[in-house]
């Protein structure tokens, strides 16, 4: 009897006591799931700090690439500009100048390409689709390496005449103070420009905030006519930097070619109407009335106060 108890119990503990393989497979998954639930917000604002930090720095080293070095040649003991011995027939047919101008202008045409092309509709549908929130960081992070790109392997231009360079006293002085001038207060009003356009949505910074605080996308929360004016105005700060662009005491060939090319691709990216510049005539006017309201008055009346606390 003890013995056909024992081969019962054995026979029966198979059943009693199954192994469940993939049991140990499903722990891990949800492990894993909650895991990169955790860390995903983490790693977005990450991912979105290093590319403002990118951004940024880019951006100083584009002031010094377009202003610095065009004012303060002289300064930073750089090599002259141009050379106005030289007579423009023989300039243009000078291998070295037109190898110059080649890179020069695929180095162009490759930010063109990049800035264009990454904001046609189908492609930024795409990249949407698959970066989501980051879609807007990695258009920056790319923009700025572009520029990077183009900062790096700019080729100027030294053995060319100059298009025009101020040399007679005492205008040698003053107008490149003009110029200093001129090119700190358009800097000045871009950076304005830019914090007024809530440039933590522009760099990619707010689109993360608002994923992580499960607010969705913040350009969805401003008006109608806001998103319009967004859609159109690509480049919000044109006739700051066709000034930056043009105004130089010494004009070389290859900064020519860079302000032309530019100022081109600045007018063919404007595009906006009569609908936009209303919209912007109100907001700058009802900017203009709470700047000039007394401190501790009563705000001044506007039938749109919603719309625009939206804006």
């Amino acid at each position: 009897d003890l013995q056909a108890e024992m081969c019962r119990h054995r026979a029966a503990s198979p059943r009693t006591t199954p192994r469940l393989p993939g049991s140990r497979w499903s722990f891990l998954n949800i492990n894993i799931t909650m895991a990169w639930t955790s860390a995903r917000p983490v790693l977005l604002c990450a991912t979105a700090l290093i590319n403002f930090g990118f951004v940024f720095g880019t951006g100083a080293d584009f002031v010094r690439f377009i202003s610095f070095r065009a004012i303060y040649h002289n300064i930073t003991g750089g090599a002259p500009l141009c050379r106005d011995a030289v007579p423009w027939s023989v300039a243009l047919r000078d291998s070295d100048i037109l190898r110059a101008l080649g890179v020069d202008l695929v180095l162009l045409a490759l930010f063109s390409v990049q800035h264009s092309l990454l904001a046609w509709g189908p492609v930024k549908r795409a990249c949407q689709s698959a970066l989501g929130v980051l879609n807007r960081a990695m258009y920056c992070f790319t923009t700025a390496l572009a520029l990077q790109v183009l900062m790096r392997w700019w080729q100027p231009v030294t053995s060319a005449p100059c298009l025009w360079s101020v040399r007679s006293a005492p205008w040698d002085i003053w107008f490149p103070l003009i110029c200093f001038t001129v090119h700190f207060l358009c800097w000045a009003v871009i950076c304005s420009i830019l914090l007024i356009f809530d440039y933590p949505e522009l760099l990619g910074l707010k689109q993360v905030y608002y994923e992580c605080l499960g607010l969705g996308d913040p350009l969805s929360l401003k008006s109608v006519r806001a998103q319009r004016l967004y859609a159109h105005l690509r480049h919000p700060v044109c006739l700051e930097l066709l000034l930056v662009l043009w105004l130089l005491p010494t004009l070389p060939l290859d900064r020519c070619l860079l302000a032309a090319f530019m100022t081109l691709y600045l007018a063919l990216g404007h595009s906006l109407d009569a609908q936009d510049c209303a919209y912007l005539s109100m907001q700058l006017h009802s900017k203009m009335q709470l700047f000039s309201a007394p401190q501790g008055g009563a705000a001044p009346d506007n039938n749109n106060d919603r719309e625009q606390k939206q804006d």
